[in-house]
């Protein structure tokens, strides 16, 4: 399905509308406008690893927590190395990697939590992110998928992590955002060898004339999410490039790897 995400009256954040007609949660994204960076990282950038002034990254971000209406101090943010581990958040958590990038969460890419009040956030620009919901259990989560995250299998990493807390992957949604899409993603040999690994029936990558490969990645995170369990009517994919609507979001990839960054979040009120 490719209902997911609709921008709301404010052009700095996108919105699950699907899942915040529950009123208990909260899961978008935000654009790339509305804050206080200069260029290359105009203007709502909130990384604080891509050497942008730290004043604005934090100001941007008290921007955001004010839209909201959830503190800093309830964000949790992993430092998102570009592989599979995943972490379940505890209330002891809360604040970290909001204010500061050393006191991030490490080595993650993929949080969770059953917590109320409590805003998980991950990073991106170009990647896909993706979330989870399980509402019987109020469960909730993200991950962070880039190509090397993918083929490490995160999404099934997380539905597996929630099959350990009991959840059946049968009750779990899905959304998965904004990303970078076949249209843009040009990926080489070495990437299409992982990506080959998993001998789906469904085409991922079409090879194009510069003996190059186009991926879909958010494709293949959708197949690995159904081999995992999810079922696909129950997986809502965003037909968003962030690439060619660079002008709306931030992408590594159009901008030559020097922009900012959106942050995806998902948390329980």
């Amino acid at each position: 399905m490719t209902e997911t995400l609709y921008e709301t009256d404010d052009p700095s954040i996108l919105s699950i509308k699907k899942w915040e007609s529950d009123q208990h949660i909260i899961a978008g994204m935000t654009t790339r406008h509305g804050g206080t960076s200069q260029s290359p990282y105009q203007s709502l950038n909130v990384g604080f690893h891509v050497k942008d002034r730290l004043s604005d990254v934090l100001n941007n971000r008290h921007i955001v927590a004010k839209k909201l209406s959830i503190p800093l101090q309830q964000w949790v943010v992993g430092t998102q190395p570009h592989g599979n581990n995943i972490y379940k958040v505890k209330r002891g958590d809360r604040g970290k990697g909001a204010t500061t990038e050393h006191t991030a969460i490490r080595e993650v890419d993929g949080l969770y939590t059953t917590e109320r009040g409590i805003l998980l956030v991950s990073l991106y620009a170009d990647c896909v992110p993706i979330y989870f919901i399980e509402k019987q259990r109020q469960m909730v989560g993200i991950a962070h998928a880039g190509w090397r995250g993918t083929v490490a299998n995160i999404a099934g990493k997380m539905v597996e992590a929630w099959r350990k807390e009991g959840i059946d992957p049968t009750k779990i949604q899905v959304v998965i955002g904004p990303s970078i899409g076949p249209c843009c993603y040009e990926v080489n040999d070495v990437v299409m060898s992982e990506v080959n690994k998993f001998q789906f029936d469904k085409n991922v990558a079409q090879k194009n004339k510069s003996n190059q490969y186009m991926l879909n990645l958010k494709l293949l995170n959708k197949l690995l999410l159904i081999q995992a369990g999810i079922p696909e009517k129950d997986i809502y994919l965003s037909p968003l490039c962030t690439s060619c609507l660079h002008s709306t979001f931030f992408s590594h990839r159009k901008e030559n790897g020097q922009t900012g960054r959106m942050m995806a979040y998902i948390g329980l009120r």
